[in-house]
This record gives structure tokens, C-alpha cells and sequence, in this order.
């Protein structure tokens, strides 16, 4: 499984608003997600990582959203396709066209 597919996004967003709704009883988040993430099960790191990734999401912190990403990725992927499909056409037309000029030189 990979790791982003481990824990389900209920999951994710349980251990961000535990964090949330108790970070002012820690001396910092880093001590909130020390704390809260063994009983989620994952790492402080991954913790903290879905924390700033809420907090992009919902404009708290600057960044590139979840949303955004996915976009990106779509365009990305698109432009890939139309890239391979462009050189294809290419390769067709040279083809084609040197065999027309194969045709013509035999005449």
C-alpha cells in the first residue's frame, strides 16, 4: 500500500483537528503532534505534513493547494499526451511524405 493511501482521509482529518482543538495544551505543535500522533498511529513528520497541508488547503498558509495540485498534474499528464501524439504526427508526416517523393522519383 502505498503511503498515501494508508490511513483513509477521515482519518487524516480526525488527527489534524485533534491537534488543532489541543495545541494549546502543548508548549508548541511540535509537542501537540508528538503527542497526538502515536495514537493516530502514524509519525510525528506525517502528522505535521497533513497539518500544513490543511492549512495550505484552507488558505491559513501560503502554498499550492490539494485542489490545484491535482489540476497541475491533469495539465501536466495532457501536456505529455499531446507532446507523444505531436511527435507521432511528425514521424507519420515525414514518412508519408518521403514516400511520396519516393513515388515521384521513380516516375
Amino acid at each position: 500500500m502505498s503511503k498515501n493511501n494508508k490511513f483513509s482521509p477521515e482519518v487524516r482529518e480526525r488527527a489534524v483537528r485533534l491537534v488543532q482543538e489541543h495545541r494549546d495544551e502543548y508548549r508548541s505543535l511540535w509537542a501537540a503532534v508528538e503527542s497526538i500522533a502515536p495514537k493516530i498511529g502514524c509519525t510525528p513528520t506525517t502528522l505535521l505534513d497533513w497539518i500544513k497541508r490543511s492549512e495550505i488547503d484552507s488558505g491559513a498558509r501560503p502554498g499550492v493547494t490539494t485542489e490545484e495540485r491535482e489540476r497541475i498534474k491533469a495539465l501536466e499528464k495532457e501536456n505529455r499526451e499531446l507532446r507523444r501524439a505531436n511527435e507521432i504526427l511528425k514521424s507519420a508526416s515525414a514518412f508519408f511524405a518521403q514516400a511520396a517523393l519516393d513515388r515521384e522519383l521513380k516516375k
